[in-house]
């Protein structure tokens, strides 16, 4: 039956090898589970409902791309994406995580809808290849240096940023520290060395050392410092904390009660939609490359259910409760391990849906033990730097594409990051009179933009 479902033999792999692509997609991005519910709390959001959302919108997205499309490819709450919405839609610009929520809702159905026709190609065409990078290297570095704030490596001081003082305050925020920078040069090895589970090991580990250290005597938890007991509390998933996430996109007494400029929603909208269609497409394109998956004009076969998917999933995701849902690139672990059909995706989908059975523990890992996979998923991000082409000769595209990565994390925020590469790019290419390089939607978006400078 599985054979005929996904077609095995036509894909010249077997069940055995699909199920163990799986498992070893699951293991390398499984580090999710216990980030999101961290990165989603600092908006408001409860970790254990954030938790049950996301282990429920992976599978059900999951599934959807193992039986629409039938291609190995696992979704999941976006890195990146809930940064974005927890610090810069909920923290700068100060809106509730509900409104938050219904950015994303109304982001996934534009891409549904985006998806039913070629106005995505007409998109994705007209924005240059060195801004597409630029957006995820620049994510990149935003996610790294939330990492360094949760870690606490990275604090206030009259520079604005500086390294922690270890020595202060050593039995909570110093040891902390000093444990996100052992976790994080064992990650970076285990990763280097290709273990599988890389990620989530050295969170386990990480905590692991902490508990020691609390055992010991060396980590004190101070609750009125917001540093708790590192050991969780046994016991069962409370399922119920998923309605305090529940439908709550759709709570318009909130929206009502807060107000919304609806040019600012537009931007989130928007900026939601950016970075989850273009990483998505970026996932897609690239997996399926080292897989030999693309035809002779380099193009996925099966890629409009693909993106159907992965925006249906990112609209039943906000309805549950969590940040945008996207395509993982952690699926190439699993496509280098052999998997080739939807039963690879549908294996991790099921490892997601038992997840939610360990919520607590998942809950209970400490920021310290989280951080340092921010900072390496970050750097996986930043890696793709060495695509973009720095010559004197691409200049007018270089460098808005510079201001896009730097704009990102020392404005903290993403939406700021993009605004700026697309006036920028518009502007110096206008300036240098290269406007057979400058798209129409380009011209439309830096308009967009600058209005929402002088406006808001």
């Amino acid at each position: 039956m599985l054979n005929k479902i996904f077609k095995l033999k036509e894909n010249n792999t077997t069940v055995k090898t699909e199920v163990i692509a799986g498992i070893t997609t699951f293991m390398t991005m499984a580090y999710i589970l216990a980030v999101n519910p961290s990165i989603l709390a600092e908006a408001g959001m409860d970790p254990t409902a954030v938790l049950l959302a996301t282990c429920i919108a992976s599978f059900i997205g999951t599934a959807l791309m193992a039986f629409w499309a039938n291609l190995p490819f696992v979704l999941s709450a976006g890195m990146g994406l809930n940064a974005y919405m927890a610090y810069t839609v909920c923290g700068q610009m100060g809106y509730p995580w509900q409104i938050a929520l219904l950015a994303v809702f109304t982001e996934g159905i534009i891409f549904i809808l985006l998806s039913l026709t070629k106005v995505r190609e007409a998109i994705f065409n007209s924005i240059p290849l060195q801004l597409k990078t630029a957006v995820s290297v620049g994510i990149g570095l935003f996610i790294a240096f939330i990492g360094l704030q949760n870690a606490k490596l990275s604090v206030d001081s009259s520079t604005l940023v500086t390294i922690v003082n270890f020595t202060e305050n050593f039995s909570t925020v110093g040891i902390g520290a000093l444990l996100a920078i052992l976790g994080t040069l064992l990650m970076a090895i285990l990763y280097v060395k290709g273990v599988k589970g890389s990620i989530l090991i050295g969170i386990l580990v990480t905590w692991g050392l902490g508990m020691l250290c609390q055992l010991i005597g060396i980590y004190v938890p101070n609750p009125e410092a917001g540093f708790y007991s590192l050991y969780p509390t046994l016991g069962f998933t409370d399922f119920t904390k998923l309605g305090e996430t529940f439908g709550q996109c759709f709570d318009f007494k909130v929206l009502k009660e807060h107000g919304v400029d609806i040019f600012n929603f537009i931007v989130i909208i928007f900026s939601f939609l950016f970075v989850d269609l273009f990483d998505t497409l970026g996932t897609l394109i690239g997996v399926s490359s080292k897989a030999n998956m693309l035809d002779e004009e380099g193009r996925l076969p099966n890629i409009k259910p693909a993106l159907m998917a992965d925006a249906v999933a990112t609209s039943a995701g906000a309805v549950l409760g969590t940040s945008t849902t996207t395509t993982f690139v952690e699926s190439a672990s699993g496509v280098a391990a052999g998997g080739r059909t939807g039963l690879t995706a549908i294996t991790a989908g099921i490892l997601f849906l038992v997840s939610t059975l360990f919520a607590p523990i998942f809950t209970a890992i400490p920021s310290f033990a989280t951080a340092p996979a921010l900072i390496i998923v970050g750097f996986l991000m930043f890696s793709n730097i060495a695509n973009l082409k720095l010559t004197e000769d691409n200049y007018t595209t270089a460098i808005p594409a510079y201001l896009c990565i730097i704009a990102m994390p020392l404005f903290y925020s993403i939406a700021e990051g993009i605004s700026l590469g697309v006036i920028s790019y518009v502007v110096m290419n206008l300036a240098c009179k290269k406007w057979k390089d400058i798209s129409p939607v380009m011209y439309v978006l830096a308009v967009l933009f600058i209005l929402k400078y002088i406006f808001l």
